[in-house]
């Protein structure tokens, strides 16, 4: 299947693991904003460490403006192949199309692990 048009790097699967690892610890002693509306808002305070996005989402025009919108805001953003798993490792019991990490809490040193290593992928890709 074809990559959603905004979908800008390819996550490999051990990293997309990785983020919803983080995503589950932040969940449990840190902040996380969810759903693209929330998302959103929080992007343009510029107060997010990390947006993250399924690639799964129909129509993807849903968020088609995220990843310009933190490019803009220079904050980090990654992809993960499913929503559901990303609303289940966000503790929802539906799918969710995008998360923000606004506060890592107890994740921190996890969080920014993470960051490194996507900054390295975005360059690859």
């Amino acid at each position: 299947m074809a990559k959603a048009a905004f979908v800008r790097f390819e996550v490999p699967s051990e990293l997309s693991e990785k983020i919803y690892q983080v995503v589950e610890l932040v969940k449990d002693g840190g902040k996380l904003r969810k759903g693209t509306n929330e998302v959103t808002k929080v992007i343009e305070r510029g107060e997010t460490a990390l947006v993250i996005m399924a690639e799964d989402v129909d129509p993807p025009e849903i968020l088609a403006h995220l990843p310009l919108l933190c490019e803009e805001k220079s904050i980090a953003y990654a992809y993960v192949p499913k929503k559901a798993e990303l609303g289940t490792a966000a503790g929802l019991d539906k799918p969710t199309a995008s998360i923000a990490i606004v506060d890592a809490g107890k994740a921190k040193q996890t969080l920014d692990a993470l960051l490194e290593e996507l900054k390295k992928v975005k360059k690859q890709g």
